[in-house]
C-alpha cells in the first residue's frame, strides 16, 4: 500500500462514477446502505452537507462529517465523523463509523481510514472519540485497538440484538 498517494477528502460529484460504483459492489453483497445514493446522487451529497453542517437535522440526529479515502481517484472507503454523542450513539454508534470496499478489505485501508478519520476528529476539537463495533466483528475490533482502542464494555444492540464492544480512543 503506497500511504503517500492515499487521501481523506470530503465526498464530491468529480467522484461520482466511482462512488456509484462502490454502491453496486455493497449491492451485490446484499448491503444496500448506499442505495440512497444511487436513486440520486446529487440528493446524497446534498444530505451529506448538511448533515455537516447542522442543517436540516431530525430530531437526535447530530451534524456528522462523512470523508472518502481515494487512491488515484479509486474510493477505497468512506468514514463519518460525529461532532458529539447523543445518549443513544453512546451505547451504540460512537463518534466514527467507517467502511471498507469489498473489494478493498485485508489490504490494511481500514486501519489507515480510521487513523486519518482521527486526525480529523482532533482537528474537531474532540479529545476522545468513542467507537463501537459487533463484537464477533474480529477485523474491526482489530482495526480499532490498532489505532488505540481500549476496551470500555459491551452491550446488546438495539438495532440487531447482537453483542457489541464499545471503545475510547485517546486523541
Amino acid at each position: 500500500m503506497n500511504r503517500q498517494k492515499i487521501t481523506l477528502i470530503e465526498p464530491t460529484s468529480e467522484l461520482e462514477a466511482e462512488f456509484l460504483a462502490m454502491a453496486e459492489e455493497y449491492q451485490a453483497a446484499g448491503d444496500q446502505r448506499y442505495e440512497s445514493a444511487h436513486e440520486n446522487f446529487s440528493a446524497y451529497l446534498e444530505r451529506l452537507s448538511n448533515t455537516a453542517r447542522g442543517a436540516n437535522l431530525p430530531p437526535g440526529i447530530v451534524p456528522e462529517n462523512n470523508f472518502w479515502l481515494v487512491l488515484d481517484n479509486r474510493l477505497l472507503g468512506r468514514s463519518k465523523l460525529r461532532h458529539w454523542l447523543t445518549p443513544e450513539l453512546e451505547y451504540e454508534g460512537g463518534h466514527i463509523g467507517y467502511d471498507v470496499r469489498p473489494s478493498e478489505r485485508r489490504k490494511g485501508y481500514g486501519a489507515l481510514l480510521l487513523e486519518l478519520t482521527l486526525k480529523r476528529a482532533k482537528n474537531l476539537g474532540l479529545s476522545r472519540v468513542l467507537l463501537t463495533c459487533d463484537t464477533d466483528n474480529i477485523g474491526s475490533a482489530r482495526i480499532i485497538e490498532k489505532n488505540g482502542g481500549k476496551h470500555g464494555g459491551q452491550a446488546i444492540s438495539k438495532r440487531s440484538g447482537k453483542l457489541i464492544s464499545q471503545y475510547w480512543i485517546k486523541l
